[in-house]
């Protein structure tokens, strides 16, 4: 396994470099649309040079000069903040389609709630006058029980009679606020049936919607932490970000460690093995060791040249 995992390093940096550099170049390219396949093209070489710039760096950290250790360390953490750029505006792209569905949604649940508010006022405003309408019958059908009029006659008897003219007053208006009592009870049916109605509408499209599905956990993070859904979804595009391509990078970094890590306890393991191969196979191998030892020389002098040249 430990002569597999260098590779899984390496293969994990370029899938999760190659990740970043192609959100990064689409949301690059939507920022500037009128020229969108040349932003592509410079910004997939920038995207490669990068990667190479960072293996070259840890390669050679110890043979290169200052100036250019510094220009190209400057280079590096210019391209990754550009790839973050780059990918900041892709997801704020991306999210703006849902913010936008979001809001849609919303301004449809508001206008349904402002109607089922009036609904309810009004049928509160009904309940009131009901309760009122039904003291009022109760009063005049008191006040027809007890129309009595006493008067004492001639002959000095009490006699007890009742006013036609009041009966008929009295009867008329408790017809009346019978029949408006009535049409009080049909109307409260009607605003209720309303606001029933709403809110099953209502119901139905947040659970109909694929939005609110969507939205639902960042909306209750939100709620949690008492701030607005567009800043925790900026939180999240952040954190994105700060563990993107720089990962990307350590982890290439990490693979070329590794692989030089391997390449040493490769050539231990061969100079251990070489006095146990026979004559010839050993005569060979010690022309190759030569020989690269002999390319290793030449590098290195070709390399104290150019240092000499920087210097100059």
């Amino acid at each position: 396994m430990k002569w597999i995992f260098p590779y899984i390093v390496l293969s994990a940096s370029l899938a999760l470099a190659g990740t970043a550099a192609y959100y990064s170049v689409f949301g690059l390219s939507k920022l500037f649309s009128s020229q969108a396949t040349a932003v592509i093209i410079m910004a997939s070489i920038l995207e490669i040079s990068k990667l190479i710039t960072a293996s070259y760096l840890h390669r050679q950290w110890k043979s290169i000069s200052f100036l250019l250790k510094t220009y190209l360390v400057s280079a590096v953490f210019i391209l990754m903040c550009i790839t973050s750029l780059g990918i900041y505006g892709f997801l704020v792209s991306a999210y703006q389609e849902t913010a936008y569905e979001l809001k849609n949604q919303e301004s449809k649940l508001s206008v349904l709630q402002l109607k089922k508010e009036r609904y309810q006022i009004l049928a509160d405003d009904i309940r009131s006058e009901k309760e009122s309408l039904n003291k009022n019958i109760t009063q005049l059908t008191t006040g027809l029980s007890n129309n009595i009029i006493e008067y004492i006659n001639s002959e000095g008897q009490v006699i007890r009679t009742t006013s036609s003219a009041t009966r008929r007053v009295l009867e008329k208006q408790l017809d009346q606020t019978i029949t408006r009592r009535d049409n009080l009870y049909t109307m409260e049916i009607a605003y209720s049936d309303s606001v029933s109605n709403l809110d099953q509408q209502m119901l139905k499209l947040q659970i109909e919607s694929k939005v609110s599905a969507e939205v639902g956990p960042i909306k209750y993070v939100a709620q949690r932490v008492n701030r607005s859904v567009d800043s925790v979804v900026n939180w999240f595009i952040l954190l994105f970000i700060f563990v993107f391509d720089p990962l990307a990078i350590m982890l290439l970094i990490a693979a070329n460690r590794l692989f030089e890590t391997k390449n040493v306890l490769v050539n231990n393991i061969v100079k251990i093995n070489k006095k146990d191969m026979p004559a010839d196979i050993n005569k060979e191998l010690s022309k190759v060791i030569d020989e690269n030892n002999k390319l290793k020389n030449k590098n290195i002098e070709l390399k104290n040249l150019t240092q000499e040249d920087n210097l100059t």
